[in-house]
């Protein structure tokens, strides 16, 4: 199902992104709709999926998790069953935070956190096992975050 967004709805998820926690009244004036108007579209975009959820940032200092790192990940083949088992791994194992299927060298590439670096080195060894038919594993520490989700960190 294809939703058609106009100026509106592109408005009021734009305000979302910046600041999930905006009141519909205070939405309503950055938009230029009324409260009732655009709590009405708030819900139809959650409805409908285009909004699918609200998360907190959280400080670095804060995080249980702050070891971040990206894993790109090579795939030996593509059987259905390989794929399967490791697509339901990660799916799964909470120590991977994002998972993105590419085009390219790599199959995938992972945003994972970690509490310390052992924990990063039992992940690494478990994604490299046999078990998921990986080929090539490229992993880089995150050392500073400057901007997430299109908000710059302070």
């Amino acid at each position: 199902m294809s939703v058609e967004l106009d100026d509106f709805d592109q408005k009021i998820i734009h305000y979302l992104q910046m600041n999930g926690r905006l009141a519909n009244q205070e939405l309503a004036e950055l938009v230029g709709l009324s409260t009732s108007q655009c709590s009405r579209r708030r819900i139809q975009l959650e409805q409908n999926k285009i909004i699918t959820g609200y998360y907190a940032q959280i400080a670095l200092s804060a995080d249980p998790t702050p070891i971040m790192g990206i894993i790109e990940v090579k795939l030996q083949n593509y059987n259905d069953a390989t794929h399967d088992r490791f697509v339901e791994f990660l799916l799964n194992e909470p120590a991977v935070k994002d998972i993105h299927k590419l085009t390219g060298s790599y199959d995938f590439a992972l945003k994972v956190a970690v509490k310390n670096l052992d924990e990063m080195v039992k992940l690494i060894g478990i994604l490299s096992s046999s078990n998921f038919g990986v080929s090539n594993l490229n992993t880089s520490i995150v050392l500073e975050k400057l901007k997430e989700n299109g908000i710059v960190i302070k």
